[in-house]
C-alpha cells in the first residue's frame, strides 16, 4: 500500500472527478430531502392525526401508513437499493446514477422524515390542542396553526439530523453506481489504495454536514425561544 503523502493528489485526474462527485452528492441529497421531506411532512401529520385520540382519529388509515412506515424504515438502505432497484428501473429509466438514486432516497427520506414529524407532534402538550379545540378552531386549524408552530424547533433540528442521513445514503448509493462522494472515495481512495483521496472526501462530507447542523441548530434555537 502507497503511503499517506501529498503527492497522492493528482491535480488534473481527481480535482475535476472530486468536484463532480461534491456536486453529485449535493444534488442527490437535496433533491430527495426536498421531496422526501414534504412527502414525509404529510405522511407525519397524518398519522399524527389519525392516531387514538388524535385530532382526526381514524384506525384504518393510522394502520396502513404506520405499517407502511415500520415496514419500510428498518430495511439496510444498501439492501433496499438492490431490492426495488427493478421498481427505479421502470421509474426513472435507470437502475444507474446519480438521478436513479434519487428515487429510493426520496421514498426512505419520507418515512423517516415521517416518523420525526409524528413523534415531535406527539411531544405537543395535550392542554395546546385543547385550548385550541375550546376556542372554537377547526381541527384542521389547530393542527396547522397550533400544533405544528409549537413543535416548529424541534421539526427543524430533526430535519438537519435527518440530513445527516440523507447524506449516509448517497455515500452507500455510490457503491452501487450512484456516484457522488461515496463513489468518488472507493473508486478512487479504497480500490486504488490512495488514503489522501479516502480523506479528501471523508473531510467533504463532514463540512458539508457540519454547516447544514449548524444552520439547522442556529434557526431552531431561535424559533424555540419565540
Amino acid at each position: 500500500m502507497t503511503s499517506l503523502a501529498v503527492n497522492q493528489w493528482d491535480w488534473d485526474r481527481h480535482t475535476p472527478q472530486f468536484v463532480e462527485a461534491i456536486q453529485q452528492t449535493l444534488q442527490m441529497v437535496s433533491i430527495s430531502l426536498l421531496i422526501g421531506g414534504a412527502l414525509g411532512l404529510i405522511l407525519g401529520l397524518a398519522v399524527y392525526a389519525t392516531r387514538r385520540g388524535g385530532l382526526f382519529q381514524n384506525r384504518v388509515i393510522y394502520a396502513i401508513i404506520n405499517f407502511l412506515i415500520n415496514f419500510i424504515r428498518p430495511i439496510p438502505f444498501i439492501i433496499f437499493l438492490a431490492a426495488i432497484r427493478p421498481l427505479t428501473q421502470t421509474v426513472m429509466g435507470t437502475g444507474l446514477g446519480t438521478r436513479a438514486m434519487i428515487f429510493p432516497m426520496a421514498i426512505m427520506c419520507t418515512v423517516a422524515t415521517a416518523r420525526i414529524v409524528e413523534q415531535n407532534l406527539v411531544a405537543t402538550p395535550p392542554g395546546v390542542v385543547e385550548a385550541g379545540r375550546a376556542m372554537g378552531a377547526s381541527r384542521l386549524h389547530v393542527l396547522l396553526r397550533i400544533v405544528v408552530p409549537e413543535s416548529l424547533g424541534p421539526l427543524v433540528l430533526g430535519y438537519a439530523f435527518l440530513f445527516v442521513g440523507v447524506v449516509d445514503m448517497s455515500a452507500m448509493a455510490g457503491m452501487i453506481g450512484g456516484g457522488g462522494l461515496g463513489a468518488f472515495a472507493i473508486q478512487w481512495g479504497y480500490q486504488k489504495y490512495n488514503d489522501l483521496v479516502t480523506w479528501v472526501a471523508v473531510g467533504a462530507i463532514i463540512i458539508i454536514v457540519q454547516i447544514v447542523q449548524g444552520v439547522g441548530n442556529g434557526l431552531a434555537r431561535k424559533l424555540i425561544r419565540h
